[in-house]
């Protein structure tokens, strides 16, 4: 006993110490520095990639390449007319705001490891690109060819390619072929051109499977563009004459989360078309809708300022109340329209999130505009929120007014 009891008090006096020297321990000391932040490249995995190159580095003398980004060349705002030669070890090559006409061969002739490049706002034509320039890089990613003078959609490119931005062109032809060999694109914008529904007849969208923004804004379509692939998130049609929508539209495209449809000649739509499981953003506003439609449970923001509504029938856009599946709306804009009363406060039971109905003058006279007895209602706000509030329908009412503006485009990732 006497030596069991001896092992006892050894194995207390051996607890005891560890327990201090847990006690003394700061579990802190090791998170006080924070650890070394490395800048952010455009793909910084490439890096490993790019040989070696002596300080300073290779830059056309008509361009600058900031030390801090080597593998960067601005020659943007140049007044340059033709394109400089290219350095190999160059990813991101900017040449925007300047006077290029046309873009040869022989300045990407060195190029390898090309990831981006910045030709916008620029006074190229389709015939004066060179055939294949830009498929012979095999690593290219982004190409921005908007506010230029290009008729017809730029062909081959690469099969790397994953965005590309043709805005404020005057595209008013797809080639059969334009659109083949690019599995890789995820985002496309075509707004601000001249096409019209035969030009898509040939259905160029259908095979691009990753295709997930869509921009087909201000141009001259009547008709839904056929057969969009089934990625697709979001969709840009504002400032078309597109008059109809089909009921079963949208059934192929359940991942479309923004949809903006404003500035068309839309008057009848029927009550589910927007039955879409994903839908948070949708702008229908400036067309001619009488009548409001079913509203899918996860959509927060919708804009149909500026129609002909006389009275908003919330049974229609809420058949009926999940308390376990609330829909997620928090705001409306309903202005400019022919209402003289307020939404009905059943619209609170179904939409129990609603924060901000904006009503502002109402259309219910022809040769003048009128006011509700509120103009704005909100609901459930802290000071705060108020503040925000403002700033919000600040920041959507010139969006929605200004739809010209190349700033009011979907952002490539939803915010």
């Amino acid at each position: 006993m006497g030596i069991l009891s001896q092992l006892s008090v050894i194995h207390l006096l051996w607890a005891a110490t560890v327990f201090c020297q847990y006690e003394d321990y700061d579990f802190e000391d090791d998170y006080d520095e924070v650890p070394d932040q490395h800048p952010f490249y455009f793909n910084p995995s490439t890096q490993a990639e790019v040989p070696r190159f002596p300080f300073p580095v290779e830059c056309a003398r008509e361009c600058f390449c900031p030390p801090a980004f080597p593998l960067s060349m601005y020659c943007d705002h140049r007044k340059l007319k033709t394109i400089p030669n290219i350095p190999s070890h160059v990813q991101q090559l900017y040449l925007q705001s300047n006077n290029i006409e046309a873009v040869p061969a022989g300045p990407f002739s060195n190029v390898t490891f090309l990831r981006e490049i910045n030709l916008s706002h620029n006074k190229i034509k389709f015939h004066m690109i060179d055939h294949g320039v830009f498929a012979k890089l095999p690593n290219l990613l982004q190409i921005h060819l908007q506010h230029n003078e290009l008729e017809e959609f730029p062909f081959p490119l690469p099969s790397s390619l994953e965005r590309l931005l043709l805005g404020f062109n005057k595209i008013s032809r797809l080639s059969g072929k334009a659109l083949e060999g690019l599995p890789n694109i995820t985002m496309l914008d075509l707004c601000n051109n001249f096409l019209e529904d035969s030009v898509l007849k040939g259905k160029p969208f259908l095979n691009m499977k990753n295709l997930m923004q869509l921009n087909l804004c201000n141009n001259k379509l009547q008709t839904m563009p056929p057969d969009l692939p089934s990625s697709l998130m979001y969709l840009s049609l504002e400032n078309n004459s597109i008059s109809y929508v089909p009921e079963n539209y949208f059934n192929r495209l359940p991942k479309i989360i923004a949809l903006r449809m404003s500035r068309n000649n839309l008057q009848n739509i029927p009550c589910n078309t927007f039955n879409l499981p994903n839908l948070l953003e949708l702008n229908l506003g400036h067309n001619k809708l009488k009548q409001v439609f079913y509203i899918p449970r996860s959509l927060q923001h919708l804009y149909i300022e500026d129609n002909d509504i006389e009275f908003i029938n919330v049974t229609l856009m809420c058949p009926s109340i999940d308390p376990l599946n609330t829909n997620q709306l928090t705001y409306i804009r309903v202005d400019q329209n022919k209402l003289t009363i307020p939404i009905s406060t059943y619209a609170f039971f179904c939409f129990p999130h609603i924060r901000t109905i904006y009503y502002g003058e109402q259309n219910v006279n022809a040769n003048k505009s009128t006011q509700l007895r509120t103009t704005v209602f909100r609901r459930f706000l802290t000071p705060e929120e108020y503040h925000e509030a403002d700033d919000d329908h600040e920041i959507q009412d010139h969006e929605t007014e200004d739809h010209e503006a190349e700033d009011n485009y979907f952002h490539p990732y939803f915010q």
